[in-house]
């Protein structure tokens, strides 16, 4: 088929300004159009520590057990370092276990979810490594559902763990509980009452959620999510002794340095062209942060496809934003055949049926 290419250009404006964060690797990232706003050490592998949990809690949701009891039983006692003190013989539902799992660390819950997802925590961690190669967390590794690391190692990059954070961010249910400061709940023996360990939930008003991670050989690790003003961020944290601070610091550095661009408007798109007489349009929106020195760099390239009898919501074409040079974003256009329904051409028809 033959194109046609009409090219646009944003024109945007903003302001900046430069930090340095003390952590060995660190990453800031854009929730919703995965852009990379500050880096450092992104791509090297390290111990990543109980933020593990984030994979542990996705497959669990992603099991569509929630609501199924789970029965305690002495593989829990293999458990040591930050639990939930689940018990032999408790019935206990999954979703309970989930906001054990990542409000209060529990290696003991990680351990109960593995085997009842799976029936042996070695198939849950295959199940683990299967979907972060899914999700192109290309130097992930995952030896065990909690992240202890006496025995062996999970391995992980700040990259990956933004790019497994902007996939369980997706996850409504994984949003809620990552983001809940307090949670009560009962099994068939006991009370309980967890408060979440991300102490940016109660300190810093713009996070939503997150997971802490800790032992003496990964030191301290931290996943966090914040939203304001429609900017959706994501930083990782790996061997950070003030990580609290500087994921603080990461987000005010975001927020007052970049503006999320509605750069497509799915309400307003329209488009004149000269081949189809029919509307069309795109199902989405698409936003993108970027700052001042920037707001000259987008671009928009409208390919339009010589479709001569296209059908009802066909796709015709695709806008293609670009920053720079790069390929940034791909948004399909279809067209919306308008048809004729009015009350004269129905007694049109008729008549002729009756002739």
């Amino acid at each position: 088929m033959i194109k046609l290419i009409v090219i646009l250009i944003l024109s945007l404006s903003f302001q900046t300004r430069v930090i340095s964060i003390s952590a060995e690797s660190v990453i800031l990232m854009d929730q919703g159009s995965g852009r990379i706003l500050y880096a450092k050490n992104i791509d090297n592998q390290k111990l990543i520590a109980s933020i593990t949990k984030i994979m542990t809690a996705v497959l669990a949701i992603e099991s569509k057990k929630l609501d199924e009891v789970v029965k305690i039983d002495e593989k829990i006692l293999k458990a040591y370092g930050s639990n939930i003190y689940i018990e032999i013989n408790e019935e206990i539902r999954l979703k309970d276990l989930i906001y054990g799992l990542m409000l209060r660390s529990g290696n003991d819950a990680a351990i109960a979810i593995a085997n009842f997802v799976s029936n042996d925590e070695e198939a849950f961690v295959q199940l683990m490594n299967k979907k972060a190669n899914k999700l192109g967390m290309k130097n992930t590794v995952f030896c065990n559902p909690h992240g202890l690391d006496e025995k062996c190692d999970n391995l992980s990059t700040a990259r990956d763990m933004a790019i497994l954070t902007k996939y369980a961010n997706s996850i409504n249910i994984y949003k809620q509980i990552s983001g809940t400061k307090r949670y009560v709940t009962k099994s068939n023996l006991k009370t309980y009452d967890w408060y979440n360990k991300n102490k940016l939930l109660s300190t810093y008003k713009y996070t939503t959620g997150g997971k802490t991670g800790y032992t003496e050989r990964a030191r301290r690790t931290l996943v966090t999510t914040a939203s304001k003003n429609n900017l959706d961020l994501i930083v990782v944290t790996l061997n950070d002794p003030n990580d609290f601070k500087n994921h603080q610091q990461l987000y005010e550095y975001g927020f007052n340095n970049y503006y999320n661009y509605l750069v497509l408007n799915k309400e307003t798109f329209n488009l004149d062209n000269d081949f189809y007489s029919h509307p069309l349009y795109i199902n989405y929106s698409y936003y993108y942060p970027l700052k001042k020195e920037e707001t000259e760099t987008i671009s928009l390239k409208i390919k339009l496809y010589k479709n001569y009898h296209p059908k009802d919501n066909e796709q015709v074409g695709v806008i293609e934003v670009y920053k720079k040079r790069n390929k940034i974003h791909e948004e399909p256009i279809y067209i919306k055949i308008k048809r004729e329904h009015s009350r004269k051409s129905f007694f049109r028809r008729l008549l002729r049926l009756f002739r």
